[in-house]
């Protein structure tokens, strides 16, 4: 009966740690003392509502930095098979995206903590929470919902991603 009651709790503990998404923390190749205006907020993306644009403000206040979300599909279709999440420095527009841990393309998942794919064999897993200091700040990005049509098919219809842009590190706070 221990045997018994031993087997049910360690299923119970993989099914809620299988349950619980990954962190994966990266630091960008930018490594400034730029510090930011905090925030949170969620995205509902659609495709009537595709793409997504904020400016973030630095601690002084000024437009420092635009976040963007876009769409991708398969070439020549109107379907959307995932997102890519870019911010860019609006006073160094040499970089489109500095969200990257390194500036040469990779298959590391450590560089691709920007794109949003549900693809089973993408570099992330889709709700993964991701992690990534950009400067002297920290960008958290995690996907809360999304949702396909038809079900089987591997065209988004939806998509919810929660972000935070924090000026200390969201690890440390237990968030």
């Amino acid at each position: 009966m221990k045997t018994i009651t031993s087997i049910l709790i360690l299923l119970a503990a993989s099914a809620s740690w299988a349950q619980t998404p990954p962190t994966i923390y990266a630091e960008s190749f930018r490594q400034g003392a730029t510090r930011i205006t905090e925030a949170s907020f969620d995205v509902r993306l659609t495709p009537d509502n595709a793409t997504y644009r904020e400016l973030i403000k630095d601690s002084h206040g000024g437009d420092r930095y635009e976040l963007t979300i876009v769409p991708q599909g398969p070439e020549g279709d109107s379907q959307i098979t995932s997102w890519r999440v870019k911010l860019r420095d609006l006073h160094h527009n040499i970089y489109s995206n500095i969200l990257l841990a390194d500036q040469r393309p990779s298959t590391d998942p450590k560089n691709n903590l920007w794109w949003l794919t549900p693809n089973p064999f993408g570099p992330v897993p889709v709700r993964a929470r991701r992690i990534i200091k950009v400067d002297s700040f920290w960008v958290v990005v995690q996907v809360k919902d999304l949702h396909f049509t038809p079900l089987d098919s591997p065209y988004l219809d939806s998509m919810t991603v929660h972000f935070v842009f924090s000026n200390s590190d969201p690890r440390a706070a237990g968030h």
